[in-house]
């Protein structure tokens, strides 16, 4: 109890690796960041506007210096004419510029056209001028017709001068004069310094008085940190004891938290109920889950209802129950092949194989999904009949019973494809969803619709059909067509997965007939092909004698490749 009153009294105070501060400690630091942030910034922008005010005087000076020295550079150079004594004028020009310094590191220089300190200050130096570059900007602007001007120098480790210069037609050189900024700003700098001070005392004292006054009106944080940390602590979910506290908004904070607590648990358990696996095993392993995808190698099942629309004109609200029959068998085939469901619209359903790691062969799993459903909608069919049998042996069917019984007689198609899709979650942080997106989807899709063309339960890929032969030969598989549907320029052929373990060996017999007249429809033998597709009693048959009967005396199109171009997508 002691320890616990001890911890209760604690400032910060710790949750595993995380300690937790105090909102009213954050309060008064952001206090303290801005009171000093704006008092600094203020101070800063005054001291820039008075360190343009003093560039703009001293600019002044230096321009009322330099006619100075400019007249007298004209006037020693008529003298140097008489005298012929250059470095008497030198120390002249020199000595009279310096004579009106205000900053003693300030400098004068007669600069030439090639670079050469033809006369300057000692401070200066003596040789090439320093600053090439700004010599470099001076004589660009000679070039142009500029002659004089104001800019920063730069010279040897003596830090930046600002300064004016003006060119000279008679000693043709530039005649500088500037000054050093760091000794002209030092008394700006030095007030910037004594108001900082002003500034941090206040500051203190401010923040020891905004101390005693946050604490006091967020007293109740305390009091709800301190109940929600022995929460987080007993692994409880405890009321917080809001008695006495005031009637503002951190107390409705508390009371709320009250409310919601007792709903956290069926909130987990819809979660749960309304996610995939993938999800949910992610937010496990990551406490987080966030929009983001990546590139992926899936194989994907796409299952549609066969006269659906027609099914909900019959069957009314009664369509949800047939539905939830239907996919409550479905999904849970799905799941038992490490299938997760992508999405469900209405009667079509998008399932996805690979994104859950399984050493098992993802195709396998998706054609074994396939099938199952196509099991479970059989037996669900089968009862549907018995029941239809049932009320017939009792009463004549009226016409609106027939049309009901058989409305509710589903069947499916399934069409699976895989490859290199995007697998992620997409959305926005108030909505998202896992989605997989690629052509390898929307071929699925077509896949699962030539599926009532050639009146076949399953259509597979290349990709699937490849990738189940790697591993298993329970299916054997035959080419049925090459198409390419609306929207695509390349033939695919599509195959239909044979289940050796339940078909007999009169179907395998029809379908290795029918492969042979496949072979010759491919190779414009319409009329031998014509001979086998004859013998096939399956509906697949007499699609393909419709196609060639079609035709002029039975002969394929001139340009015959083998691909039938589909007018639906």
């Amino acid at each position: 109890m002691k320890n616990e009153k001890l911890q209760n009294k604690k400032i910060f105070k710790k949750v595993g690796a995380t300690w937790i501060i105090p909102i009213s400690a954050k309060i008064l630091f952001i206090f303290s960041v801005l009171l000093l942030a704006s008092n600094f910034s203020t101070n800063f922008i005054t001291i820039l506007l008075f360190r343009n005010e003093t560039m703009d005087t001293m600019n002044t000076l230096l321009i009322r210096d330099m006619k100075e020295f400019y007249s007298n550079a004209g006037d020693q150079f008529q003298i140097m004419q008489y005298s012929n004594d250059k470095e008497s004028a030198f120390r002249s020009l020199v000595a009279g510029a310096e004579n009106n310094f205000t900053y003693p590191q300030s400098w004068v220089a007669g600069v030439q056209k090639n670079g050469d300190i033809l006369f300057g200050s000692e401070s200066l130096g003596t040789g090439a001028f320093p600053d090439t570059a700004s010599l470099q900007e001076m004589l660009n602007g000679y070039e142009n017709g500029i002659t004089e001007g104001a800019r920063f120098f730069h010279t040897r480790g003596k830090g930046e001068y600002f300064g004016i210069y003006k060119y000279h037609d008679d000693w043709n050189v530039f005649l500088i004069r500037a000054v050093l900024m760091s000794e002209m700003m030092k008394k700006t700098n030095k007030v910037f310094v004594i108001v900082s001070i002003i500034i941090v005392t206040l500051s203190i004292l401010f923040v020891v008085v905004g101390f005693f006054a946050i604490t006091k009106i967020l007293r109740y944080v305390h009091v709800i940190s301190d109940a929600l940390f022995k929460m987080q602590s007993h692994k409880t979910m405890e009321l917080i004891d809001m008695s006495g506290a005031p009637n503002d908004d951190i107390a409705y904070l508390g009371i709320s938290f009250n409310g919601l607590a007792s709903t956290i648990n069926n909130l987990l358990t819809i979660f749960r109920k309304f996610t995939t696996k993938d999800i949910v095993t992610k937010v496990y392993a990551d406490k987080n889950i966030s929009l983001e995808g990546t590139q992926r190698e899936l194989t994907v099942l796409f299952s549609d209802i066969r006269g659906f629309t027609h099914m909900t004109e019959v069957l009314g609200n009664d369509i949800i129950e047939l539905l939830n029959l239907h996919y409550d068998k479905a999904i849970r085939e799905i799941h038992n092949e490490n299938g997760i469901i992508g999405s469900i619209i209405g009667d079509a359903l998008l399932a996805v194989y690979g994104a859950i790691d399984s050493a098992k062969n993802k195709s396998l799993e998706a054609l074994n999904s396939g099938w199952a459903m196509h099991d479970a909608v059989n037996l669900l069919r089968s009862t549907l009949i018995e029941n239809r049998k049932k009320t017939e042996s009792e009463h004549t069917l009226s016409d609106e019973e027939k049309n009901y019984f058989d409305a509710i007689m589903i069947d499916i198609g399934v069409g699976i494809d895989g490859g290199t899709v995007f697998y992620g979650t997409i959305g926005s942080y108030e909505r998202m969803t896992n989605t997989v997106i690629g052509d390898n989807v929307n071929s699925s899709s077509r896949l699962e619709g030539l599926t009532r063309l050639y009146n076949l339960p399953i259509i597979v890929s290349d990709y699937v059909k490849d990738e189940v032969l790697q591993s298993s030969d329970r299916y054997k598989f035959f080419e049925v067509d090459t198409v390419m549907v609306k929207g695509k320029t390349q033939g695919k052929k599509i195959w239909y997965p044979l289940d050796t373990q339940r078909a007999d060996q009169d179907e395998i017999d029809e379908w290795t007939i029918f492969s042979q007249g496949l072979d010759l429809y491919y190779k414009g033998e319409w009329e031998s092909a014509y001979g086998y597709f004859s013998k096939i009693n399956h509906a697949l048959g007499k699609l393909f004698l419709s196609r060639i009967e079609s035709s002029n005396n039975k002969k394929p199109p001139i340009g015959w490749n083998g691909i039938w171009t589909m007018e639906i997508k």
